[in-house]
């Protein structure tokens, strides 16, 4: 109780003192605490509940266009830290964060990308905590970054992309996987694309992506043709781009997608056939030819630049021809 008396005169004074005047009260509260006993009384009966300020930040959130998938995982995160620490949001401090992420880590035996991730979020969280003014400074200040290594992911070879094309007996796979090369989307939003969502004039369509954001991708004139035929060669009435096989034809999901995929790679012998890696690949072909990483980036839907570097791997013999050209 004492400490948490101490933490709490010296988060209200950090505006006004600074760092040796704050070292200096610390001791001098640290040493005056010392001969009283501190009590705990309903003195915090009027602080709101840990569960109503996270209402209110996740309301934010979502006013800034974070999808419900985004929130759900800041929620359940964010909750999973309040419960462990047990404490009021305005008391929690430096130490009791980093102790539980030592102890999530340990229990959990999670990988430094999801301990950065669980970091990332607490961050969000108490930084608009301190913008709001419910607390004076952010206890996640002082936790720095947690280094990962990197990886380079694989991208698709042409012959991994034309193996696949030659082995698709169904019309529908075809244009779904030329759909998937030649645009870049994600596999979220080519489920959610209706056949009147195509431009075959311009070979372009318009996919909602992430914060219910538009914006326009472009296929190339093979997948014009593979998608004419496919949509050409349905009875069905249902509006969407890509379904079913078999009756009622229902839209295909995201799940549905990635099962075909995979059971095509395993048929084929290539390794981790998955839609997101058409996107990676794409990327790390565009750059390879020289496409501007601005103009990349809006073609993959992007906030950040940064994003769109981690997607695109560029060769290393491309490196090498630069060099040469650029050095000598």
């Amino acid at each position: 109780m004492k400490r948490q008396l101490i933490t709490e005169i010296e988060q209200k004074m950090l505006k006004q003192l600074d760092n040796a005047q704050l070292e200096a009260l610390h001791k001098v509260l640290i040493q005056t605490f010392k001969q009283y006993e501190i009590s705990e009384t309903n003195s915090n009966d009027d602080e709101p509940e840990n569960s109503d300020i996270l209402s209110e930040f996740l309301s934010a959130k979502r006013i800034e266009g974070c999808s419900e998938k985004s929130l759900n995982y800041y929620c359940k995160t964010i909750t999973a830290a309040l419960n462990s620490i047990n404490k009021g949001i305005k008391h929690i401090t430096t130490d009791d964060l980093r102790g539980y992420l030592t102890k999530y880590q340990e229990e959990k035996k999670s990988s430094k990308v999801t301990m950065d991730n669980i970091r990332r979020i607490l961050s969000s969280f108490f930084s608009w905590l301190e913008d709001e003014d419910y607390i004076i400074k952010s206890p996640v200040r002082r936790i720095h970054k947690v280094k990962t290594s990197k990886t380079i992911k694989e991208t698709y070879t042409d012959e991994n992309l034309e193996l696949m094309r030659d082995s698709c007996v169904e019309l529908r796979d075809l244009a779904m996987i030329d759909l998937l090369a030649s645009t870049g989307m994600r596999v979220g939003e080519m489920v959610l694309l209706n056949r009147e969502d195509i431009n075959f004039t311009e070979r372009e369509c318009v996919v909602l992506g992430k914060g219910d954001k538009e914006r326009i991708v472009y296929f190339d004139a093979r997948t014009k043709i593979h998608l004419r035929n496919y949509i050409d060669s349905r009875s069905d009435s249902n509006p969407a781009l890509f379904v079913s096989l078999r009756s009622p034809h229902n839209r295909l999901s995201i799940g549905g997608v990635e099962l075909r995929l995979r059971e095509m790679g395993k048929r084929l012998g290539i390794n981790k056939v998955h839609p997101h890696k058409f996107r990676r690949t794409l990327a790390t072909m565009a750059i390879d030819k020289g496409m501007p990483i601005e103009q990349l980036q809006r073609l993959l839907g992007h906030q950040r630049i940064d994003t769109t570097l981690q997607y695109a791997m560029v060769k290393q013999s491309n490196v090498k021809i630069a060099h040469r050209k650029y050095i000598g």
